[in-house]
């Protein structure tokens, strides 16, 4: 019989209260997660208002990614000691998944900015322009492999930068030397790299070196490039300058903005000195 000094709640409307459908419910009874303070000869459910917390620790522990199972073992187990040592776990889950949630908001900003940038490009123009010294991480050298071992050096160097967190939204890139642009082997490239705006400790970094760069923009699949390349060279020598050591290629619109290869652009970036 029903205590009239306290509040009980049917099933539906302990639902409304708790935001989900009455089936959920009814799981988490048929499982023992969460049964009803009262169950009637006539099958009724009737929850009491104290169960709500208990409710709302179970849809908590849910969100920040503990499973079901897992709860049940922690009600087997109850205790302050154990809920105590319980929040203090998933605080520091909730703390790790801010960070992952801040490198992701950084992503986004970087490639809302680099591609709001590239609207207001002139893909026609050759350019020389300062360029300051710049942090990249590299993948491991990749000169000279063949088109398999290149595959995979693109997916480990991937899958580096995500086990890593060095993802900062910028394109990845590839850099050749010099001694390979001049022999026209333009996609030999020695390494892959991703700008870092921000280096953190702990990890190996190329600097770009300060300088002098002539940058112009290939438009089309990359095994085009060397009519952008002679373009570049053409300007170059008309100026002064001579190749440097690194040229730097990375994409503007790739597949993700554009869904034909002829559509695609690539920045390419060569280093320069002035013939003295």
């Amino acid at each position: 019989m029903l205590n009239k000094n306290v509040k009980f709640f049917t099933t539906g409307e302990f639902a409304k209260i708790c935001k989900v459908n009455k089936q959920t419910l009814i799981y988490y009874d048929q499982i023992g997660l969460l049964s009803p303070a009262i169950k009637d000869g006539k099958g009724y459910r009737y929850y009491s208002l104290a169960q709500y917390d208990f409710f709302s620790v179970i849809e908590l522990l849910k969100a920040v990614g503990m499973s079901l199972k897992d709860i049940q073992q922690y009600m087997a187990e109850k205790s302050p000691e154990n809920f105590l040592e319980l929040m203090q776990q998933q605080k520091e889950i909730v703390a790790q998944k801010r960070r992952e949630l801040e490198i992701i908001e950084g992503i986004i900003d970087v490639k809302m900015k680099t591609t709001e940038e590239a609207l207001h490009l002139h893909f026609d123009d050759i350019t020389i322009e300062y360029f300051p010294e710049a942090t990249l991480y590299l993948s491991k050298n990749i000169e000279n492999s063949t088109e398999e071992q290149f595959v995979k050096a693109v997916a480990d160097f991937i899958e580096e930068l995500d086990r890593s967190q060095l993802d900062t939204g910028y394109p990845i890139g590839g850099i050749t030397t010099r001694e390979q642009v001049l022999a026209g082997n333009y996609d030999n490239y020695s390494y892959l790299y991703i700008e870092q705006p921000h280096p953190r400790e702990g990890h190996p970094y190329f600097k770009a070196i300060e300088g002098q760069v002539i940058i112009g923009y290939h438009i089309g699949p990359s095994k085009m490039l060397g009519e952008t390349y002679s373009r570049l060279f053409k300007v170059m020598h008309e100026q002064g300058y001579q190749l440097g050591q690194y040229v730097y290629e990375e994409y503007i619109y790739d597949a993700v903005m554009k869904d034909r290869e002829e559509e695609y652009v690539t920045k390419i970036m060569m280093e320069v000195q002035k013939i003295q």
